[in-house]
């Protein structure tokens, strides 16, 4: 199995995606054929063969295709379909970035998968994605240029209005600012903040804050043993008001209690492999 991250070296590009990344995975691979991803405000494209199938499964509604697509920010927790071998390659786009891009369907979109034709808004020719994984597997450094120039083409002509910058200032925020602070931080009504926030990335600043809440913890339980976890200093660390309370919040968000999750360990953080490799 073959898996790299990059991030975008091109400064304009590197606004509005976050990283890079490549997964290859064998027929005769060991690892876990139905990773889960947990909830994701940032949504990404999946550069795929035409016929390489996909299958996601968001709480028992079934989503597959062929071919390349956008896998849009989700609010539930998603289980993939690994049991057979495939190759693709991920972009990872900033929070909100995909409400400048004028694609289709209209953003924001959320808990959607969509095929796409990578050719409508990229300077690729047909079959040319071919190209591109067989770049993936041999020069990670060489295809991440190369990905910038194609989104720099796209990027140049996004015009960032009232309600995407407002947003973006938002953002960093949440993990230190409490949600009722913001509007006064950033010189507009609470009101204001909250709609242009919705109108952009498709979430609430609460779910967004959520979201974030519960990838930090996630990050924090897998660089730990199971027998090395106090879930009552957990709860305390990440902001519950108890341990009876992170456990409702796991089990409506994962499906799951705290303590099956330590054990199953079935979530990879980061998609596909940035923390725990599938």
């Amino acid at each position: 199995m073959i898996n790299w991250i990059q991030t975008p070296k091109n400064p304009d590009v590197a606004k509005y995606i976050d990283c890079y990344w490549f997964l290859e995975r064998t027929d005769d691979s060991n690892s876990n054929p139905f990773p889960k991803l947990n909830p994701e405000p940032a949504g990404h494209l999946i550069i795929a063969a035409s016929t390489q199938g996909y299958n996601y499964d968001i709480e028992s509604d079934l989503k597959k295709g062929q071919g390349s697509h956008w896998l849009f920010p989700y609010s539930k927790t998603l289980q993939m379909d690994h049991t057979k071998g495939f190759s693709i390659i991920g972009i990872k786009f900033q929070v909100g970035a995909l409400y400048l891009l004028g694609i289709e369907p209209k953003q924001p979109v959320v808990n959607e998968i969509v095929d796409t034709n990578i050719s409508d808004f990229l300077c690729v020719k047909e079959g040319e994605q071919v190209l591109l994984l067989q770049q993936a597997k041999s020069d990670s450094e060489q295809l991440s240029l190369q990905l910038d120039d194609l989104f720099q083409s796209l990027f140049t002509a996004v015009k960032e209005d009232k309600h995407y910058v407002l947003t973006r200032k938002a953002i960093p925020l949440l993990a230190t600012t409490p949600i009722a602070k913001l509007g006064e931080l950033l010189h507009c009504s609470q009101r204001t903040l909250e709609r242009s926030f919705l109108r952009v990335t498709g979430f609430t600043l609460k779910q967004c804050q959520s979201m974030n809440r519960l990838e930090a913890m996630l990050t924090y339980l897998y660089q730990r043993e199971e027998h090395e976890i106090n879930w009552t200093t957990v709860a305390h660390e990440f902001g519950f008001s108890d341990q009876p309370h992170l456990i409702r919040y796991l089990k409506s968000t994962l499906g799951v209690t705290p303590k099956e999750y330590a054990k199953n360990r079935d979530l990879t953080i980061d998609i596909y492999g940035g923390i725990e490799s599938l």
